[in-house]
Formats: C-alpha cells, sequence, structure tokens
C-alpha cells in the first residue's frame, strides 16, 4: 500500500476538493499521527553517498588524495550560506566494500539547506571538485542522492 502525504494533490478527479487537506489550514500527519513542520524556511535533506568500486581499485597511495577532496566537499556544504548540518553518519565499519548498486549507502548527511538550488549546488561538489592532477572529479570516486523534505516534530508524550 502507498502512503499520500496529506498534501498531495494527485488524487482522483472525481474526488471533490473539499476532501483534500490544505496546507495553509490542517496540519500535515504522518502515518503514525505525529505532526510534522508544515514551514517552509528549510529543506530538510538527507544527502545519501556511495563510495564507487573505482575508490577501492585506487592504489593505496592515490586513497589519501581522494579522501582529502572527500573532505572539501563535506567543508563545502557546511560553508554554505543558510545551511545548517545537523549530523553525519559513516557505516564504513561495517558496510565494507563497494555497493554493487548504489545501496546500502556508505555515508549520509543530514542538513537543513534554504532552498532547493542550494541542494542542487551541493550535489554539484561532487561533479566539479578536482581529485589531484589525475583530470578525475570527485564523482568518479563516489556518486550523491539527495532526499528532500521537513523536519518531522514529534510531540511530547502525555505523561
Amino acid at each position: 500500500m502507498r502512503a499520500r502525504c496529506s498534501s498531495d494533490t494527485r488524487r482522483s478527479p472525481d474526488m471533490p476538493k473539499s476532501n483534500r487537506l490544505s496546507t495553509q489550514t490542517q496540519p500535515h500527519l504522518s502515518l503514525i499521527g505525529t505532526q510534522m513542520s508544515d514551514q517552509p524556511d528549510k529543506i530538510r535533506t538527507l544527502f545519501c553517498v556511495t563510495v564507487n568500486q573505482t575508490f577501492f581499485d585506487l592504489p593505496w597511495s592515490d586513497i589519501g588524495e581522494v579522501w582529502a577532496v572527500f573532505g572539501q566537499m563535506m567543508a563545502g556544504i557546511k560553508a554554505m550560506d543558510g545551511v545548517d548540518v545537523l549530523g553525519t553518519l559513516d557505516d564504513d565499519q561495517t558496510m565494507v566494500g563497494a555497493s554493487s548498486n548504489g545501496f546500502p549507502f556508505t555515508a549520509y548527511i543530514l542538513a537543513d539547506m534554504p532552498d532547493r538550488d542550494a541542494v542542487t549546488a551541493a550535489c554539484n561538489l561532487f561533479r566539479t571538485l578536482p581529485v589531484g592532477d589525475s583530470g578525475f572529479r570527485l564523482w568518479k570516486y563516489c556518486s550523491v542522492e539527495a532526499r528532500l523534505g521537513r523536519a518531522l516534530e514529534i510531540p511530547a508524550l502525555a505523561q
């Protein structure tokens, strides 16, 4: 069963408009009944990073160069105007080697981004940051997917 967000307007054309929840008058509800923030100030973004086989094929002496550029990418995201990095996760201790199909991801960056253009600019760092004098960019060695949404606010439980 596919759940639809309360603001999803892709409904049956036969459904009266009065049955659609308005983001102006109704809180957003998840499947478990918790409220989600309806403040459009920031876009909660989960950057999902996969390390490609090309990284693991490098000689040991070249890995540090890629890692340094990976650090530049992370610092670049954090330094962007209006960006608040909320946390990171690296599961390289239990995820060993490249993902054959891009999942599971190896690292995650959770950030509040000011707008979609900022998310695109952050993803573009993978396309533009050069790795040494090789002529290659960071995206040869790792890829990124961004999931965009909003913060889920879980209300305090009644005592």
